[in-house]
């Protein structure tokens, strides 16, 4: 790991660059996969599955009416997420407020689920059934018709119990065993056996990322693009160096792909964290994916908590730690993110999984224009717009100048027959 004490902006900048994905290089690889499955379907799939990741299946749809055995203590640790994510989900929905533009003339908006809805969730090194509460949650809170979701299949075909198990309680409607760019293109185009969805989310690896941006050029809405998950920690002398060690130790062991980057004003923090790091990594399962990522991050001293903030807004992480002694002066001067942790008892780890707060959110800077999921993420908005006999007379003989004056009559005498009709009123 970097570790770099008041460095200058250039080189500061140049310590928080991520590793750059050009997508572009996988559109023809993409483009191939998509145009296969359209003519092919299910038969494209399947091989695709036995290709890519070396799994043998008889159907690529998995049956949400068999039982599913799971332990006790992890079912009730679902439900408890459960409860919490729905709840924080539930308090977004907002009530439409008709408006008076002008006398005689309202307008408000009514939010509308989108009816069909695909979600990706990873498989990969791990069962990732905390992306399926993340994103079928506020999908079923929204009221989408169908939630289709497609995540890879196990060595055996199957899919784990712990992901089928919160689909289910989701109201998920169908789950296909797909991964990859494949499964992206199965949910643009339909199987046999679900429907083509409109809008496609969820995080995955590069191909998956390269599969969402090419659904874009089809006509299909995603979330957001995304890269490799990440953090950056904000901390002074006051925070824990065994916390901070652990944060991020917890979000490098993601993936080897992964980002972790501590600012703080306190060189004696960025020693006894690096201590710290080393000692944790010791013990951990995952240590040598943590250690890859690890290896391509750092700690940075800077000389004030103000130039921390700053290179953070540069940066616009995913997650954002603010573990000093007062969080809330520095709350208002962060721009960009896609979460942010108050304080040094709030880690990363609890938002994963049970806080209520989505933990879809934007990486690789994207948090400099996107925000994460959140219900309005699964609803669309359309405007209503109520113009009664006084609003036309009030309104008309405006939109008439305005209309002759970009030299469209047309829309000037839609008007003007309905002025000349309230004449004879």
């Amino acid at each position: 790991m970097t570790i770099l004490k008041y460095p200058t902006n250039s080189e500061l900048q140049a310590a928080l660059q991520r590793s750059n994905w050009d997508y572009r290089a996988l559109e023809p690889m993409i483009s191939e996969i998509f145009d296969d499955v359209k003519r092919n379907g299910e038969e494209a799939l399947i091989r695709y599955t036995k290709h890519f990741d070396k799994v043998t299946v008889a159907s690529i749809t998995r049956p949400l009416d068999e039982e599913v055995v799971l332990e006790v203590n992890l079912m009730q640790a679902i439900d408890t997420a459960f409860e919490a994510i729905k709840s924080f989900h539930e308090s977004q929905r907002t009530i439409p407020q008709p408006i008076v533009t002008t006398p005689g003339v309202s307008c408000w908006q009514r939010e509308t689920p989108i009816a069909r809805v695909g979600l990706y969730v990873p498989g990969g090194s791990a069962p990732l059934f905390s992306t399926v509460l993340m994103l079928a949650i506020p999908a079923m809170v929204a009221g989408c018709k169908e939630i289709v979701m497609a995540t890879p299949p196990q060595r055996d075909g199957s899919v784990h119990p712990a992901i089928v198990y919160a689909a289910k309680k989701c109201g998920v409607t169908s789950i296909l065993t797909l991964g990859g760019a494949q499964a992206i293109a199965a949910m643009v185009f339909g199987t046999d056996y679900t429907p083509a969805c409109y809008k496609i989310f969820g995080p995955g690896n590069t191909f998956v990322t390269a599969a969402k941006i090419y659904a874009q050029t089809l006509g299909i809405a995603i979330d957001m693009p995304a890269g490799p998950s990440e953090v950056l920690i904000i901390a002074d002398a006051f925070a824990n160096p065994d916390f901070v060690a652990a944060d991020l130790i917890a979000q490098a062991e993601h993936g080897a792909d992964s980002q972790v980057v501590l600012l703080t004003d306190s060189p004696e923090l960025c020693d006894a964290v690096a201590v710290a790091l080393k000692e944790q990594l010791m013990n951990l399962p995952r240590a040598p994916i943590a250690s890859k990522a690890l290896a391509t991050s750092c700690l940075v001293v800077l000389p004030s908590l103000m130039a921390c903030v700053e290179g953070s807004n540069y940066y616009a992480p995913e997650h954002l730690i603010l573990s000093v002694e007062d969080p809330n002066t520095l709350l208002n001067a962060i721009e960009n993110a896609g979460t942010i942790f108050i304080g040094k008892y709030g880690c990363e780890s609890l938002g994963d999984y049970a806080t209520g707060a989505n933990h879809t959110l934007p990486t690789a800077g994207f948090a400099k224009a996107y925000s994460g999921v959140s219900l309005s993420s699964f609803c669309k908005t359309i405007t209503i717009q109520n113009v009664t006999q006084e609003g036309l007379r009030n309104l008309g003989p405006t939109i008439v100048t305005l209309a002759n004056a970009e030299g469209l009559a047309g829309h000037a005498n839609a008007v003007r027959v309905r002025l000349e009709e309230l004449k004879n009123k």
